[in-house]
């Protein structure tokens, strides 16, 4: 096991560290297992008694070990109130199984009806990169799932993902290291991704200790969607930018960089090659979208730095070109189209560092787009950390939802104060979202 292997799976490990509902059925209740035809295996808990609602959940990305709930005290909660839980492992060469995921998540469901018979209600429920799972469940014309629940989920697709990650990373490797060739797409091993996120962790740790390099970091998390909040209970004051960029930083030699570097490799190898591109980029009209702009100007004035120098040297000296293949392949498996064709609703963190919030900007304007926009909720969680809810916050969501599906209506089953007092955590917020930096696609507005 390489020393990217072990990290990866210790970071997966953290990572997954009441509406009406129908009448109790009979089934064949306990621990149920199976394998599918691709190789992927799933696994099944059906408490008795069965309300007859089964939840299809899709874990995030990592090993392709089967998982059906995202936790383990909300799976005993959820057995507890009578739901079945299912989830599959997905099959595929890569751990962004999203070519297999959908299919492999329906076979699951179909095995375990096979032996238990057909559930009244089916809900997905997706988290992370599973929220992708579950919001192309949503959208599948073939088989009909009853709602889905997507939380911390990467509604923004691959596509999105790729691109404004790569901005970011650029900016760091180009302007704080620029004599270093640090590799930021095509890796040939995971083990040369991780040498490369290794890499530019060092240079941008480093560069925290100037206010020119603080200043760049601060740049470069723009682009990136970085929040800045990570730590603590509350959220830096709006003004206070020297704070917001050590919050940031501290993110991105923390763990996320390490993550979504040695992530890059695991897509390229599902997608056949890279899918971003830095080469025609208007580095002025990016940050210009960013709602961290006014923090960049003023870290970039109190340094001395010549900001419009540096977005110049960005856009003249960028030349990360995409692979067209790669482009399509994502397109077809990993980017939603926003058809939703039954009731969805998204719970997100206000500061998740992996999956910003800012994605739930685009996909509802995706969603809207496709003319689906009655059928979506967005609910947030005053909160930071990636999918750093409590199992009461989730399972209010869920509750919501069933509300939405039996009575045809949202009503104010996902105002802040219904599910505050659902869950009795007082942490739902009403937030306005903003815009995602890079964004491509009608999401984009």
């Amino acid at each position: 096991m390489t020393r990217w292997t072990k990290l990866a799976a210790l970071v997966f490990a953290a990572v997954l560290s009441i509406g009406a509902a129908p009448a109790a059925v009979a089934a064949e209740p306990g621990h149920h297992t199976g394998q599918l035809a691709d190789g992927a295996t799933w696994v099944a808990d059906v408490p008795a008694p069965w309300n007859g609602t089964i939840i299809l959940y899709s874990h995030g990305f990592g090993p392709l070990a089967p998982q059906n709930a995202p936790d383990a005290e909300t799976a005993r909660q959820l057995l507890a109130e009578g739901y079945a839980l299912v989830g599959s492992s997905y099959s595929g060469p890569s751990w962004w199984a999203l070519e297999s995921a959908v299919g492999d998540q329906f076979g699951a469901l179909s095995a375990l009806e096979a032996k238990i018979g057909p559930a009244k209600r089916t809900i997905a429920w997706g988290t992370s990169m599973g929220g992708l799972v579950s919001a192309r469940e949503a959208e599948d014309p073939h088989r009909r799932i009853d709602g889905a629940l997507t939380t911390c989920g990467l509604v923004a697709g691959a596509l999105n993902l790729n691109a404004y990650q790569l901005h970011g990373e650029y900016a760091l490797a180009h302007l704080l290291a620029p004599g270093q060739e640090i590799k930021l797409v095509r890796y040939g091993s995971q083990d040369e991704a991780a040498a490369a996120a290794a890499a530019l962790t060092g240079v941008t740790s480093a560069a925290q200790a100037t206010p020119a390099g603080r200043a760049r970091i601060a740049l470069a998390a723009a682009l990136m969607n970085v929040p800045v909040w990570y730590t603590g209970a509350t959220a830096p004051a709006p003004g206070d930018y020297e704070t917001q960029e050590a919050h940031q930083e501290q993110a991105l030699s923390g763990f996320v960089l390490g993550f979504v570097m040695t992530g890059r490799r695991q897509i390229e190898l599902a997608a056949g090659g890279n899918s971003a591109a830095t080469r025609g980029t208007d580095y002025r009209a990016l940050l210009g979208s960013s709602t961290h702009a006014r923090q960049v100007r003023e870290l970039y004035r109190r340094a001395g730095l010549d900001l419009d120098a540096d977005l110049a040297k960005l856009g003249r000296d960028a030349d990360i070109t995409a692979d067209p293949g790669a482009v399509a392949a994502l397109a077809r498996t990993s980017v939603p189209t926003g058809r939703l064709r039954v009731p969805a609703l998204d719970v997100h963190t206000v500061a998740d560092q992996l999956v910003p919030v800012e994605q739930e900007n685009w996909y509802a304007r995706q969603v809207a787009s496709a003319g689906a926009g009655p059928l979506l909720r967005q609910a947030y969680v005053e909160n930071t950390g990636h999918c750093a809810f409590a199992p009461a916050e989730t399972i209010a969501g869920l509750h919501a939802l069933e509300t939405r599906i039996t009575t045809g209506r949202w009503g104010t089953a996902t105002a802040p104060e219904q599910l505050n007092a659902a869950a009795g955590t007082g942490r739902y917020t009403r937030v306005t979202v903003p815009r995602l930096v890079g964004a491509i696609g009608p999401g984009r507005g």
